[in-house]
């Protein structure tokens, strides 16, 4: 029973913890603009099953996607296992799904299976970040907590899955010898290998090992999920939202502002009627993380930092500092620091004298970018960079008149001529005429 109530003690503890920061997260989310996004409802559960549960952009890339999909499927379908755990840690029983006979045997041997593939695929992914050092994981981006966040979590998994492998061992030579505590139940192809190495020792070393790898995959797996608010990995869960709510519209097709239509709309249509109140001026563009829409914060927290769409953005193949990955992990930062604020704050936000453009993100970044939709197209859940770069565009240009003097060439020929080029409207079609 002292197992059953520490059991409990620590479920509830992680489980509450888990929901504070869940909220925080919820509440960090909502620090964005709020608009509705109900429509296709059929498209998007479409793009959501495919993209976040199938995968589907993964697969351009065959390597790794064959070792996440491997790592992918064994968390998900060993959790099954974790229920029975959870189970056994409440009600102080051993493989409380036993009743299941023929069946039980062939989950537990699948999970063993899948056990391996996750930890093969773990190792594979490791091996590429740390010893074949792939370009994209070794971006100035990632040093320091990124980098460390990623091998963290590559090597807990190889922990709890040679815990779980250990304790199945250890458990089929208690079954072999008749222990009273252990039942015959389960195959374990598999751990089946390694128990032979186990076989010289005694009932309470047997019990010790199986025990101890019990609490420290079951206390890794309630670890693991209260690190995912401050990690990378917090995609498993935001993957299928952020997927759900994926932008639909073409690529290239960008919004317009509702408070510059209001001003030229009605030069052509006197019946217009404004969408926006003339007393409550809106700022122009992204300056801070208030600025952004809800979905684009949600696309800052599930981000998954694999460098797909840098490592396709054409500007940072040519040495432009330019890199997506930065920018969403700039808006990420942003805004938990903006959380913290409201934390200290009773909910109200202090200004601190800081911003996303400018203290996180620089203009030298921005206007690298050449809109070409790459990172856009790379993302493996439907993330969009090009939408927070092309409204802190609109910031310096709209707020701050800064722009490339280039481009302020081009701004002159438009308002003068009606067309970028320098030269009268009347001599548009001239070349037409040319021979």
């Amino acid at each position: 029973m002292i197992s059953s109530i520490i059991f409990t003690i620590i479920f509830i503890g992680s489980a509450s913890f888990f929901y504070v920061n869940a909220v925080k997260i919820r509440r960090n989310i909502f620090i964005g603009k709020n608009f509705p996004i109900t429509d296709n409802k059929g498209e998007r559960l479409k793009t959501m099953v495919l993209v976040a549960l199938g995968q589907s952009k993964m697969l351009t890339r065959p390597i790794s996607a064959v070792m996440h999909i491997l790592v992918y499927v064994g968390f998900v379908l060993i959790n099954i296992e974790v229920l029975e755990m959870f189970v056994d840690g409440l009600t102080n029983s051993h493989r409380a799904f036993a009743f299941l006979g023929g069946f039980y045997n062939f989950l537990i041997a699948f999970f063993e299976i899948l056990a391996l593939g996750v930890f093969i695929g773990v190792v594979v992914f490791w091996l590429r970040r740390n010893v074949m050092k792939v370009k994209r994981f070794w971006n100035s981006e990632l040093k320091g907590f990124p980098s460390l966040d990623a091998n963290a979590i590559l090597i807990t998994e190889m922990i709890l899955m040679t815990a779980l492998m250990l304790m199945n061992a250890a458990d089929q030579n208690l079954q072999l010898r008749g222990n009273e505590h252990y039942h015959q139940a389960g195959s374990f192809p598999i751990s089946g290998f390694f128990a032979p190495m186990l076989s010289g020792m005694s009932d309470g070393s047997l019990i010790l090992i199986e025990r101890v790898c019990w609490w420290l995959h079951i206390i890794g797996i309630f670890a693991f999920l209260n690190y995912l608010p401050y990690s990378k990995h917090l995609h498993i869960l935001l993957a299928f939202p952020n997927t759900y709510f994926s932008n639909l519209k073409p690529k290239g097709q960008f919004n317009t502002l509702d408070a510059v239509t209001d001003v030229v709309a009605p030069n052509f249509d006197p019946a217009y009627v404004a969408k926006t109140d003339p007393n409550n001026p809106v700022r122009f563009g992204v300056k801070d993380v208030q600025d952004l829409g809800w979905k684009n914060l949600m696309d800052a927290y599930s981000c998954t930092e694999c460098g797909r769409c840098t490592s396709a953005c054409p500007q940072n193949m040519t040495g432009k500092k330019l890199s997506p990955r930065k920018i969403m992990m700039d808006t990420r930062d942003r805004m938990e620091e903006v959380g913290r604020n409201m934390d200290k704050n009773q909910g109200v936000f202090v200004d601190d004298g800081k911003s996303l453009l400018g203290d996180y993100t620089t203009a030298e970044e921005v206007w690298a970018c050449n809109t070409c939709n790459a990172c856009v197209q790379e993302c493996p859940i439907n993330i969009d960079p090009l939408a927070i770069i092309i409204e802190m565009r609109r910031y310096l240009v709209m707020e701050e008149s800064q722009s490339p003097s280039e481009l302020n060439g081009m701004f002159t020929n438009i308002e003068n001529n009606g067309a970028p080029w320098q030269f009268a409207q009347a001599d548009r079609a001239n070349w037409v005429t040319e021979s």
